[in-house]
């Protein structure tokens, strides 16, 4: 798992110890990813599946791609297909993806890197392997996260991020047992590059076994902890959690993840997402591609989808022979 790595971590900025007083989150869930196959029929975990929409607010849907090992021509993607009312962000820590869009955002990105984009009032989009990866194989293993837009901006106009690897922030916890990338938000005074419209914070974190990482944490946001590979706990209460799980947490100022000290000789270390946000607490109709706040909403957009007024598919940008409004990303 390389995403962005360092050699010596105490050479970082590190994250303060938790002043005193402050409250320490506690697990109030630990549920398991079912697997399942999205796009053309690449491996995904559903990091969010069972878990209550009112717990996971602002964010509505997370898949872990991967972790796989391709053989030549196995790489697998999506055909075009349309979004409105909710933001994708997707984070590749192996392989390399293509994104396109019919609003010109798109470009490739690969370990580390991130894509971030703004569906707004509607775009169609598609993502793929490279014709090389496909040809070669080789490994691949990503996350895609829905971030859902209040009422307000679900109207805005598209727009696409491309956070390279190198523009995340990289800090230390305090005794540098855990390498942290801020991939957006506030962090210990730290600020990630992804720009949101959704306050909200995302730390990709690599705990060493038998550290324990105490991550400042806005008290006014959410925290989720999804477990991308090895075993540890989470919360001041110290609950299990290994590779697939995610941990909902109770209200506090910190968020508590430990490393295992045994891990699996393929994990040598606990590497974990931690997501948090400012609930927008609005009524969610979600169908499909499509995140609204009514359910006339929801078949606008498709009746605006199959009418054209969500774009169309950029001329030198079809690899696929239709465009179809799938389920998924």
């Amino acid at each position: 798992m390389p995403a962005v790595t360092v050699e010596d971590t105490t050479t970082l900025p590190r994250v303060p110890l938790p002043a005193p007083r402050t409250v320490r989150r506690r697990t109030r869930s630990v549920t398991t990813a079912p697997s399942g196959f999205e796009g053309e029929g690449f491996p995904v975990r559903r990091a969010f599946a069972g878990v209550d929409l009112r717990d996971l607010d602002p964010f509505l849907h997370m898949d872990q791609m991967g972790e796989v090992e391709y053989a030549p021509g196995e790489p697998k993607g999506t055909s075009w297909h349309p979004h409105r009312g909710f933001e994708t962000v997707t984070y590749i820590i192996d392989g390399t993806f293509e994104h396109a869009d019919s609003h010109g955002g798109g470009g490739t990105i690969s370990n580390g890197d991130t894509q971030w984009m703004t569906a707004g009032g509607g775009v169609l989009h598609i993502e793929r392997p490279p014709e090389h990866l496909v040809a070669s194989g080789g490994l691949f293993h990503g996350l895609q996260l829905w971030v859902n837009l209040p009422r307000a901006q679900k109207w805005v106009e598209p727009r696409y991020q491309d956070l390279r690897a190198d523009a995340s922030v990289l800090l230390a916890s305090a005794d540098a047992g855990a390498f942290l990338r801020v991939i957006a938000g506030d962090v210990a005074g730290h600020r990630g590059p992804g720009s949101t419209y959704t306050p909200m914070a995302m730390v990709h974190a690599t705990v060493s076994p038998g550290a324990t990482l105490d991550l400042p944490w806005d008290p006014s946001f959410n925290a989720l902890v999804y477990v991308l590979s090895g075993a540890g706990s989470v919360g001041i209460d110290a609950a299990p959690v290994r590779t697939g799980q995610l941990a909902v947490l109770g209200p506090g100022d910190t968020v508590t993840v430990r490393g295992a000290v045994h891990q699996e000789s393929r994990t040598p270390a606990l590497d974990v997402v931690v997501l948090g946000g400012r609930p927008i607490r609005e009524p969610v109709a979600m169908y499909g591609p499509f995140v609204m706040n009514t359910r006339q909403e929801v078949v606008d957009a498709f009746d605006d989808f199959r009418a054209g007024r969500l774009g169309s598919v950029p001329a030198l940008r079809v690899p696929h022979d239709s465009v179809r409004g799938e389920t998924g990303q």
